[in-house]
Order: structure tokens, then sequence, then C-alpha cells
């Protein structure tokens, strides 16, 4: 077994974890009220909202992965989790993570071929498509996951067993390794890359794409129409990225405590899902209708 070891010598640490309740309580409440909505409105049964459908799928899925269990181990003091718990544990939280990572992929994907190829957007944009992108997301993150996963099955841990973090975590699990675990400090250097680093460069140079076609615009009046309908897609980027890479730059140039680590992921990890449903509802208009409707 390993114990789940979460916040060190922090008093009152469980209202925070109390705060975590709530905040999983509205990320369930508002995707499964953006899915409702999408399911029952048939002005939005089209192939971009089948990705906005999944994207709220996988946040719901995410935080269901990821706070019960931590509502569980620290309010309720079940911190020992066994190997193969543990290991299953993990595969949901970073597959359903990964899962929200492409999706934003796909939905920037959406916007390119609606701005850039207006005329061509129904036929290329379609329910069949976007079912076919997730489809192929689904497998590729499935086969990584495993494969990083199971590559943890060959460790031996013969040392400390506590794990400095509030989830089964894949860095401080593979550092409590008393032989060679060069192949998952590479796989997960190769997740971060592959799948948090990769699909943001090619959101970005979509996004590049989109303003130079906006610029050629004449009227800006179609124009500010035009990037209207990219602020909910590049909030929702900027809410989910700019955490995870602000965590990462900060552990690589400095040595950050398990307590500021354990907040600033826990956040990183809850609240997107938790703002997603909001910013969608807020900023589309199609969203609003349907609703009002």
């Amino acid at each position: 077994t390993f114990f789940i070891n979460g916040f060190v010598n922090v008093p009152h640490a469980k209202y925070y974890y109390v705060f975590l309740s709530l905040v999983y309580a509205v990320t369930v409440f508002g995707n499964s009220f953006i899915m409702c909505i999408i399911y029952l409105a048939r002005r939005l049964h089209t192939g971009k909202y089948v990705a906005v459908f999944h994207l709220a799928f996988s946040d719901m899925c995410g935080s269901s992965a990821l706070i019960p269990k931590l509502l569980d181990m620290f309010l309720f003091e079940h911190q020992y989790i066994s190997f193969e718990e543990c290991l299953t544990n993990m595969f949901f939280v970073f597959h359903f993570m990964n899962l929200q990572s492409l999706t934003l992929l796909s939905l920037a994907y959406d916007r390119l071929i609606a701005i850039c190829f207006p005329l061509k957007y129904h036929s290329i944009i379609t329910k069949r498509t976007m079912c076919l992108i997730m489809s192929v997301m689904w497998t590729f993150s499935v086969a990584f996951f495993a494969v990083l996963v199971g590559l943890l099955t060959r460790l031996s841990f013969c040392g400390s067993t506590v794990v400095n973090s509030f989830f089964c975590d894949h860095r401080p699990i593979y550092r409590l390794s008393c032989n060679d675990n060069s192949l998952n400090v590479m796989m997960g250097r190769m997740c971060f890359g592959l799948l948090i680093c990769l699909p943001l460069v090619l959101i970005i140079i979509s996004y590049f794409c989109i303003a130079l076609v906006l610029f050629k615009i004449v009227h800006n009046v179609d124009r500010t129409k035009a990037m209207k309908t990219c602020t909910s897609h590049l909030l929702l980027v900027a809410i989910f990225y700019i955490p995870i890479l602000s965590n990462n730059i900060a552990a690589a140039l400095t040595s950050v405590t398990t307590n500021v680590g354990i907040i600033n992921i826990s956040l990183t990890q809850t609240m997107p899902p938790m703002l997603n449903p909001i910013i969608y509802t807020l900023k589309t208009d199609e969203v609003m209708q349907s609703i009002k409707d």
C-alpha cells in the first residue's frame, strides 16, 4: 500500500477539502446542465457542439476521478491505498485531463475551419467527423496512459511508500522506487511535451492563421463578429493551459514546498472543469438562446 500524505503541518486543512467538495458540486451541476442543453436543443446538434459536449463530459469525469477519492482520503482519513487502486486512480485522472487538452485542440480546429474556410465549414465539421476525432482521441489516450501506468509495475518500492501529493501522482510515485526509473522519467517528460505542450503549440498556430484572415476583413463589424466566436474558446484555453505551464515552470526553476505544490496542482485540476460550463453559458449566444428556448 501507499500512504497519500496530503498537506504537511497545515492547521484546518480540512476546510480546503470542504472547499473542493463545493467546487465538485458546481462542476457536476454546471457540466450536467451544459450536456442536457446540448442534448435537448436541436439547434446545437452540430459538429462543434459534439466537441463541447465531450469537453463537459471529460470535465465532469476528470473531477469525479479526483475529488471524491480525495475527500474520502482526507476528510475520513482513509489515506492508505493499495498499489492496484492507486494505479487505477492515476490512469483515470490523467486520461480525462488529457481528453480536456485534446478536446480544446479539436475546438481550435473547429474555429480555424469556421473562419478560414467558411464556405466549406458545414461539409468539413460534421457530427460524424467530430465523433471520429473523439474516437481517435480516446484510443490514443487510453493506449498512452495504459503504458505510462503499466511501466510503474516494473518498479520496486523497498523504502518509503509515503506519497508527497494529494493523489496518486506519477512523479512522486516513481521517485519512491529503489531500482532504475529512467524509463518512467522519460514517459513523464513525453507526457508533458506530447499531451500538453504540443496541443498548445497547435492551438497557437491555428489562432495565428485565424488572425491573418481577420486582418484581411475590411469591415470592422464583420471582424468583431468573427472574433467574438473565438472568445469563449480562448478563455477556456487560457484557464486550462496557463496554470499547468506556470506550475511546471515554477517547479523547474525553484524548489516548491509540498503544501504549495498541492494547492497549485489541485486548483489547476479542479477549477477549469468548474469554470468551463459557466464561460460557455455566458459567452456563447447560441447556448444562451437555447437555454431561453
